[in-house]
């Protein structure tokens, strides 16, 4: 376990992480300019180990926000399903929510259960070609509560990077929780040798929600991720019988459109509230497959392609800047 000083931060990364010194939470700590200079004892051999794991994963995307309750869950689970109507990819979802793994309700997976063998953890499939992995698999009973500490919480983390046996992955989607602290520090450091794509960003209209948001995309390119683009969800509601369309969460600073233009970053669209995405959520179904005449289907199948788009275009990139073919075999 890495050592954390007396006086330091609540989140504070430990003084051989990489990030000693230079991560969010540091700022304004006393300990920042010793602990940026302190020698370390080398990067993690977990790094290479997951690195190793992960070789035959094409892409890897984070889905965050600094605020909880906009639906990163729901948007994370759906774009799997989407992106799983391809019989031809292979889709896998990591749910890294410690304390509120919804994943597994969500993708109609709760109740299921973890098995290993020999190569390591098998993750539970949701369907032939779409499988996930959760704490929520490893509880006694859903209504159980994970109380841990940081340190333990990014060892479960480095577990499920390391251990779960994906094999062969198009796209690893990965759900956080909200905030920018322990879980989304422990991903940034054991994915660096495996390298993420990029982050989508998911916010709602109003200002509270943005506020958040903001700290975000802070964190994101203090610890150099990229990010993909922000999705504002909830924007509108449109009734399903008259089809008429409300505005629930007035966006009185412009919302998730111009938070985008102002900050530089890539806007991917909005989603509008409809009820029976809840409901498809609560009973683990794809509203994709159950309501496809509902708007936020179109919506959400534009906000896809450009997530496709983006992952397309980051290999290219990737392969031009090292000049060598990325090798997933």
């Amino acid at each position: 376990m890495e050592s954390v000083p007396e006086n330091a931060p609540e989140h504070c990364p430990g003084t051989q992480s990489e990030l000693a010194g230079k991560a969010s939470a540091c700022e304004g700590c006393p300990n920042q300019g010793v602990c940026s200079s302190l020698p370390k004892l080398g990067p993690d051999p977990a790094i290479e180990e997951i690195r190793q794991k992960l070789s035959k994963v094409k892409h890897k995307i984070l889905v965050l926000s600094g605020k909880g309750g906009v639906g990163k869950s729901t948007l994370t689970a759906h774009l799997a399903h989407a992106l799983a109507t391809d019989e031809s990819k292979q889709i896998g979802v990591l749910d890294v929510d410690i304390c509120g793994p919804s994943m597994p309700r969500i993708m109609g997976a709760e109740g299921e259960t973890v098995h290993q063998s020999g190569s390591g953890w098998s993750p539970v499939y949701v369907r032939d070609n779409l499988a996930m992995m959760s704490i929520g698999f490893l509880l006694g009973s859903p209504d159980d509560a994970v109380i841990w500490r940081g340190a333990k919480k990014s060892g479960m983390i480095k577990q499920f990077l390391r251990d779960v046996d994906w094999e062969e992955l198009d796209y690893l989607l990965v759900d956080t929780p909200p905030g920018t602290s322990d879980e989304h520090l422990a991903l940034i450091q054991f994915l660096s040798g495996a390298g993420i794509d990029g982050a989508v960003i998911v916010t709602t209209p109003q200002e509270v929600s943005l506020t958040d948001v903001r700290k975000e995309i802070n964190f994101c390119r203090k610890t150099s991720l990229p990010i993909i683009g922000i999705v504002e969800n909830m924007s509108d509601f449109i009734c399903p019988k008259c089809h008429k369309s409300s505005v629930i969460f007035p966006p009185t600073t412009g919302g998730a459109l111009k938070m985008a233009e102002t900050l530089g970053e890539k806007f991917l669209g909005s989603l509008p509230l409809d009820p029976r995405i809840a409901k498809c959520c609560d009973e683990g179904k794809s509203f994709i497959e159950e309501v496809p005449d509902s708007p936020a289907v179109t919506a959400f199948m534009n906000i896809v392609e450009k997530v496709v788009s983006y992952c397309n275009e980051f290999v290219k990139k990737t392969e031009a800047e090292t000049g060598e073919a990325m090798d997933f075999s």
